[in-house]
């Protein structure tokens, strides 16, 4: 069984880092895509940074700059560094990965790189920045 579980998420205030980690099992991310997610009420689910499978990243105009997408293959976790953060970044956060899962819609985990939904993620975790 595939798990993904994110921690790391919070309350700071406006200008400070948090570290979210997503942590697999049962799947490495080594070689595959992953990205991470995120959703605040009212809005719709957003692409924060996403990772190819040969280890191209790419980070939505809204955290360009800020936040680092990272990975640790030995410990089998991708980590998103986030600075500088804004009251704008409060969401939950999501990690997603593994676009080969036959039958997935990936709900709105879509591999930026790949085109192809995800098939696993995890259940969030509170990211809450004031100002």
């Amino acid at each position: 069984e595939v798990q993904l579980v994110e921690s790391g998420g919070g309350s700071v205030q406006a200008g400070g880092s948090l570290r979210l980690s997503c942590t697999a099992s049962g799947f490495t991310f080594e070689g595959s895509y992953m990205g991470w997610y995120r959703t605040a009420p009212g809005n719709e689910c957003e692409l924060v940074s996403t990772v190819s499978n040969d280890g191209r990243t790419y980070y939505s105009d809204s955290v360009k700059g800020r936040f680092t997408l990272s990975q640790d293959n030995a410990e089998n976790t991708v980590y998103l560094q986030m600075n500088s953060l804004k009251s704008g970044d409060t969401a939950v956060y999501y990690c997603a990965a593994g676009d080969d899962v036959p039958g997935s819609d990936g709900s709105c985990f879509i591999s930026l790189f790949s085109g192809r939904p995800f098939g696993y993620w995890g259940q969030g975790t509170q990211v809450t920045v004031s100002s």
